[in-house]
């Protein structure tokens, strides 16, 4: 159970923009910077949504995803190439060769501030939503992505594809991107701060990514003031499976039949489709509809921070206020659709690295049985292009049958998507 009291929705309804107008200067003869912002939100004792709305809004389609990225000049120190760098339970389906990840630019130092200055300074930098702003490269990625239909549309899919060839991002991408198995892929379905709620299809030939519907109409979270769409790049691990059929020991519930959820924390915004290198950090346990519902918490390793942050304890340091203010979104994120708030296992701790290493072994085994035929598959498509021996193994004229890329502008969606909703006791 909860250690927090429940809320209530209040019934008063703002975009955000009109909602934090009144918390900015009435009159600003220059731009607000997103330092001013994050200073507004330290002295207002907001969180981070205000400098959101100051920052220009991105679309989670809005990254070209087959843009060429120079090569590195330089690599990853903890990533070596592997011939065959993916889970052990299914190193036999598949072989795999991570490609070296180019280390970031080391961004300019800050000048010595005092310890406030410099901490809104920090907040700002994370919170930046400007590409432009970054100072280290992307790694480039074998991985892109082929839109099929027009976005915010039932019609609208998204294909991974592994050099140009469609892939299951939940069969085929390995969950481990180096032979040390320290560092993971991470497939991102949600954009920081976009509210569309898009899901790898489990039923789906070669699963790609749509937008969740429910009775007929498509998903959208609801920004719970003072929260803007999504806190953080989310997505799911690969080759991971929540089974449920088992319970867990200590959470008393059953997994929720999903590859395992994370949540980036990184500050650069990623897109739909992306595949990320990631290091686990921690991991909370939701109880969602009597249901385990993993949430693991994970940083790009090109991140700027990605260096200082090896456990949970040193998001707190670093990013003090994050994991608050995560809990708090998945308690109460449901409330506006008319439910009730969510439930946490371990009154809402966030475990250590080891303990969530512990979840991402048992989640790929859980998945190894499942495409083994040892657990019971429902109506999950197990259609996968590198297990030599899968009865499910997609042939040619299967993948050849998907349609080409499309670049289609997104479909206008419904102003009420934008409206803040104050729920009775949130933290802010």
């Amino acid at each position: 159970m909860s250690k927090f009291p429940s809320r209530k929705l209040a019934f008063a309804l703002r975009t955000p923009s009109q909602a934090v107008s009144p918390l900015l200067p009435t009159r600003c003869p220059k731009p607000i910077s997103p330092i001013a912002a994050a200073a507004g939100y330290l002295q207002s004792g907001a969180v981070a949504a205000v400098g959101v709305v100051s920052a220009r809004r991105h679309s989670c389609l809005a990254a070209t995803s087959s843009t060429k990225v120079a090569p590195p000049t330089s690599h990853h120190p903890s990533i070596s190439p592997s011939p065959s760098s993916s889970s052990p339970s299914s190193s036999s389906s598949s072989s795999f060769s991570a490609r070296p990840v180019p280390r970031h630019h080391q961004s300019a130092s800050l000048l010595r501030q005092s310890a406030p200055s410099n901490r809104v300074s920090i907040l700002a930098r994370h919170f930046s939503s400007s590409p432009s702003a970054m100072s280290y490269a992307k790694a480039p990625s074998e991985y892109s992505v082929r839109k099929v239909g027009q976005p915010n549309t039932l019609e609208f899919r998204a294909y991974i594809e592994r050099d140009g060839h469609p892939v299951s991002p939940f069969h085929d991408i390995p969950l481990y991107a180096n032979e040390q198995q320290t560092i993971l892929n991470m497939v991102v379905e949600i954009p920081r701060w976009t509210n569309a709620k898009l899901e790898i299809s489990k039923e789906e030939f070669l699963n790609p990514i749509k937008q969740d519907v429910k009775k007929g109409k498509l998903r959208y979270v609801r920004n719970c003031f003072p929260h803007k769409g999504y806190l953080w790049n989310y997505g799911a691990l690969p080759r991971t499976w929540e089974d449920p059929n088992v319970v867990h020991p200590e959470t008393k519930a059953k997994g929720d039949n999903d590859p395992l959820d994370v949540c980036e924390i990184g500050e650069l915004v990623g897109y739909c489709g992306q595949v990320k290198q990631v290091k686990v950090l921690g991991v909370m346990a939701l109880l969602d509809e009597e249901e385990t519902d993993w949430k693991v918490i994970v940083i790009d390793i090109n991140d700027p921070l990605s260096p200082k942050l090896n456990d949970i304890e040193d998001v707190e340091r670093h990013l003090p206020g994050l994991l608050r203010a995560t809990n708090e979104w998945f308690r109460i994120y449901k409330i506006p659709d008319g439910k009730p708030e969510n439930q946490f296992a371990f009154s809402g701790e966030c475990k250590n690295k080891k303990y969530a290493m512990e979840v991402v072994h048992e989640c790929a085994d859980a998945w190894d049985k499942l495409m083994n035929g040892k657990s019971s598959r429902g109506d999950i498509s197990l259609a996968n292009t590198t297990s030599e021996q899968s009865p499910d193994r997609a042939d040619a004229n299967q993948v050849s049958a998907i349609p080409p890329h499309q670049e289609l502008a997104p479909a206008p969606i419904d102003g009420s998507v934008d409206k803040w909703f104050f729920i009775s006791g949130a933290a802010v």
